[in-house]
């Protein structure tokens, strides 16, 4: 009877209960989503973009690949500082780690009598059987130790060209080590003569693969050097060397400082094998003191023969006084002859007799002057055929049986001194012999004291004076003006210099073209260039002046930031001036659009006008 009462109360209990329930689920909710938007603005404030958040209740669920394990739990840090890191749930990934990269591949060829060594770490993909073949034919050799390793992987770029610069490199250095990888090469090795040297430099220069690195090292041994020669002089022009040779580079610094003391300008010295003593440095400071003392004259020292000529004038008296003085200062190993040159008789010059061997800058050599006979005539004539080519020597010799004792071997020494000179001249009188001339040789003036030493003894007096020219040395290979400015012209038309349409800036495709101009002139010196600017007909004619002047403009920029020194360049714009195809066709038009070079001038004569040289020159056309 009472259970229709209970229902209200009943249904007041649910009502409450449920009313409970849907506010504690809307609070929840609100908690959560709070949650989830707070942390993920943190997340992305903190650049962890990668980063999912989550909300499962009270609980924060971070999904997402994360670069690395740090950036994980930075991100869970994070996250933590933005709710109870309890309620921080971690269920992120972390990207897959990137491959080990490859280790540095090189190879160290290592090259004596014995054969050829390997050491190093390859690519296992790469050919090494081939190139152990290529190495065994360049080096001509069967003997060949394979000490390398390999590793599993790819070929780095360059490899190939570095490996066939390497073999080709072996080929010549027969005493060489060489460290080959792919961005750098370093050879080291030893060379027979300073020619060998500055061969085995140029090749290895020429031909080095482009984009690598390359260290060139080349040694030649030391000279050994005979009859070992000095000779110090003072005269009018002032002091000198005509030969200077140092045992050590001790006593070669030595020598240096006691010429230049003495008023010597960038004095130069050989350092070589063969002096008779270990005091050569102190004798030879000793004998050039003996010369300034004396007030001029000249000093040869060679080997342990000293000869002392003071200047004409000097007293019997000064001259035993410092000749004692220098001989008691010498080492015992020397031995000193001392002499005066006597003085001018009353003879004119043209009464003197002499004999004068010239070479002209053509390479015709004139034979003039007196012989004591008609068979050291033909010798003469012989020995002159040989040294320098049968068709460029021109006979003007007379007999003459009253010359001075020992005129034969002094004419035949004049000749071999000649072939020191590229150009000049070399007189024999009866006191003397005199050399003029120009030479690429930088120790001629050594050679020719030497070959005069050891063929005519210490008492002959002989004065040279021998300008090195370095335009003349073989060994530095300096091209001609014209060689630079074909050099140049080459390396265009293997890849333009390419501007923007209708723009005065190089584009960087032709970076590569500039690199190579810069390095097909870098041997050059005091060319004067000009660098030509062209156009095709399209627009008005000033403005295209304009252009190509602009555009020569940049080219000559950016020479200059690749510093190349010994080059004049000048710029010029041709405009539509100067077509080298047709304009009316796309392809002659981009033939007319161009950049080219042109020498400025021509070279100068430096040396005097010798009519004597010419006179030879047309009698030997006239034969």
């Amino acid at each position: 009877m009472r259970l229709p009462s209970v229902l209200p109360i009943i249904g007041a209990f649910l009502g409450a209960a449920i009313l409970s329930f849907v506010a504690a689920s809307i609070g929840a909710n609100a908690i959560q989503n709070k949650s989830q938007r707070a942390v993920a603005a943190q997340l992305e404030l903190e650049g962890f973009e990668w980063v999912s958040v989550e909300a499962d209740g009270l609980q924060v669920i971070l999904t997402g690949d994360a670069p690395n394990e740090a950036a994980q739990l930075a991100a869970q840090r994070a996250a933590g500082h933005v709710v109870d890191a309890a309620r921080v749930l971690n269920v992120m990934g972390t990207a897959e780690k990137e491959e080990t990269p490859a280790p540095r591949f090189s190879i160290e060829l290592l090259r004596n009598d014995q054969g050829i060594s390997l050491i190093g770490l390859v690519p296992s993909t790469w050919d090494r059987d081939a190139f152990v073949a290529k190495l065994k034919k360049a080096g001509n050799t069967g003997s060949v130790a394979d000490l390398l390793e390999d590793a599993d992987y790819d070929v780095p770029e360059n490899w190939d060209a570095v490996m066939k610069y390497g073999v080709d490199a072996i080929d010549d250095l027969q005493r060489s080590k060489i460290s080959l990888s792919a961005d750098r090469v370093d050879i080291t090795a030893l060379a027979d003569s300073k020619e060998q040297k500055a061969k085995f430099e140029r090749s290895l220069r020429e031909n080095a693969p482009s984009g690598v690195m390359t260290l060139i090292n080349i040694t030649s041994p030391r000279p050994v050097i005979t009859p070992f020669t000095a000779r110090f002089l003072i005269d009018e022009t002032g002091a000198r060397f005509d030969a200077c040779t140092a045992e050590t580079p001790q006593g070669h610094a030595r020598l240096l400082a006691a010429a230049k003391s003495m008023g010597v300008e960038d004095p130069s010295c050989v350092v070589g094998l063969g002096a008779p003593s270990t005091s050569w440095a102190n004798a030879v400071e000793t004998g050039m003191r003996a010369v300034k003392d004396l007030g001029g004259g000249a000093i040869t020292f060679s080997d342990a023969d000293v000869s002392l000529i003071a200047p004409i004038g000097t007293s019997t008296s000064d001259l035993d006084r410092v000749a004692g003085e220098l001989e008691a200062a010498l080492p015992d190993t020397f031995s000193l002859h001392a002499t005066a040159p006597p003085n001018p008789d009353t003879d004119t010059e043209d009464e003197k007799p002499q004999f004068v061997v010239l070479r002209s800058p053509e390479g015709q050599v004139q034979l003039r002057g007196r012989v004591t006979t008609e068979r050291n005539r033909i010798a003469t004539e012989a020995l002159a055929e040989a040294r320098f080519g049968s068709q460029t020597v021109y006979s003007a010799m007379r007999v003459d049986a009253d010359l001075p004792r020992n005129w034969s071997t002094r004419v035949m020494a004049s000749i071999d001194a000649l072939g020191n000179l590229t150009q000049g001249s070399v007189t024999v009188t009866e006191d003397t012999i005199s050399v003029r001339g120009e030479t690429g040789d930088p120790t001629a003036n050594s050679e020719i004291t030497r070959l005069f030493s050891s063929r005519l003894g210490d008492a002959q007096d002989f004065d040279i004076n021998v300008k090195y020219n370095r335009k003349l040395d073989p060994v530095l290979n300096i091209p001609t003006p014209q060689e630079c400015v074909d050099s140049a012209n080459k390396a265009i038309s293997s890849g333009k210099i390419i501007f923007a349409p209708g723009s005065t800036d190089v584009d960087d495709s032709a970076n590569d073209t500039l690199d190579r101009i810069a390095k097909a002139l870098e041997a050059c010196e005091e060319v004067k260039m000009e660098i030509g600017g062209h156009t095709d007909s399209q627009g008005r004619e000033s403005m295209n002046q304009q252009l190509s002047q602009a555009r020569a403009n940049s080219v000559l920029d950016a020479l200059l930031a690749r510093r190349v020194v010994g080059v004049r360049f000048s710029a010029k714009g041709y405009g539509e001036a100067e077509p080298i195809a047709d304009n009316k066709t796309e392809e002659g038009r981009e033939a007319n659009r161009r950049i080219a070079f042109k020498l400025i001038g021509e070279e100068t004569q430096t040396e005097p006008h010798n009519h004597a040289e010419d006179d030879a020159a047309e009698k030997t056309d006239g034969e």
